[in-house]
């Protein structure tokens, strides 16, 4: 921990999305490190969720503003010249993208066109992340993991617009960052289904369950066979947290971009998942629904291969699917059962447990 504090500690640093789910918990691990945090998004996508029951307003610089509104960005971006940026801000559900497709494309491809603007025009060095997904790739549904060169675009709207953030990034680092990386250091990073203490969005098996559970009812389960490479939300945050320090170090790293994702045995179906949570909840039900009607399209396989990560950022995954699982269901646990007015003590205690573990397992947290 004293080699993550060394760098982020009294650092600026903007993490646009800071109030959803991965944003959320990003903030609160950054302002752990002892980092000033500005925080930049439109709403509280929940009730409840992460960013109240941590209290993170009163950690962080908190803006509401909407990514897609250039003139605010930029204003903040100048005001604060960030020494980091973590850009999160993101529609991020593909349910919803199929409801309102032009939103999603704005808010995922042109919000992220706004940030690296102002980047752009911002005359200070800064290490900019800019996270997109695993739905960014053309998704065959080939049993091995998806690499960095693998093609892009996917065929529903929210795989889409993802595919078209990518282009945007790829776009100005070409055109405007590349040729000067004294001044700005980009990398890219993707993942996938992330679980984990804090989520309340709907449409993902997770939340719908604790909701479910929380009144004592049974939770409909949709496509019990799809396979998905669950992962704790700790995990893709530490890659991220892991490829602004190399950047920082080695700026020969710009414009790269960057797989996180658990190892490829870490494959487990929606009834695999449920029947593990079924070991930390006591009298959980659950029945297999059949979907009436038309339902939209989503991948029922997909994951990544992450070893660039492991070759140039020296970054691997520290859970398996168990301790992934337990930790999840710990989180879910205190809130329902303590019913603590804040959950912060327990959340910094399941960050400090998950940098212990990384420390034992991989070498450049030491």
């Amino acid at each position: 921990m004293e080699k993550l504090e060394k760098i982020f500690r009294n650092k600026t640093i903007l993490v646009t999305g800071h109030t959803g789910f991965k944003g959320s918990w990003l903030s609160l691990w950054l302002t752990r490190l002892g980092a000033k945090v500005i925080g930049l998004s439109d709403d509280i996508p929940t009730k409840p969720s992460n960013f109240d029951v941590n209290d993170i307003s009163s950690l962080v610089e908190d803006h509401r503003i909407d990514i897609r509104n250039f003139k605010e960005v930029s204003e903040i971006v100048k005001k604060n010249a960030p020494d980091f940026v973590f850009h999160l801000a993101a529609q991020s559900l593909v349910g919803e993208s199929y409801e309102n497709p032009l939103q999603t494309m704005e808010v995922n491809a042109i919000g992220t066109a706004n940030i690296l603007e102002s980047l752009v025009k911002l005359d200070k060095k800064v290490i900019a992340i800019m996270i997109t997904s695993d739905k960014a790739y053309d998704n065959v549904e080939w049993v091995w993991g998806y690499k960095e060169t693998d093609s892009l675009g996917g065929k529903d709207p929210y795989s889409a617009s993802k595919g078209m953030a990518e282009l945007a990034i790829k776009a100005y680092f070409h055109s405007y960052i590349s040729e000067d990386t004294n001044k700005i250091t980009l990398g890219i990073a993707r993942a996938g289904n992330v679980i984990g203490g804090g989520d309340w969005a709907k449409d993902r098996i997770v939340p719908d369950c604790i909701k479910s559970w929380s009144r004592n009812e049974a939770v409909k389960i949709r496509n019990p066979n799809s396979t998905r490479p669950w992962q704790h939300v700790f995990e893709p945050l530490s890659g991220y947290i892991t490829l602004a320090i190399r950047l920082k170090e080695n700026s020969s790293l710009s414009g790269e971009a960057y797989n996180f994702g658990p190892p490829g045995n870490q494959n487990h179906t929606v009834d695999e998942l449920i029947i593990e949570m079924n070991k930390f909840w006591d009298g959980i039900l659950w029945e297999y629904e059949v979907e009436k009607g038309k339902a939209f399209h989503e991948a029922s396989l997909l994951k990544l291969n992450c070893d660039k990560a492991l070759f140039d950022l020296n970054w691997q995954p520290t859970l398996d699917f168990k301790q992934t699982v337990a930790m999840t269901m710990e989180w879910y646990k205190e809130y329902y059962n303590a019913k603590s007015e804040s959950m912060i003590e327990f959340s910094n205690k399941q960050i400090d447990e998950y940098m212990a573990l990384a420390m034992k397992s991989n070498n450049f947290w030491k």
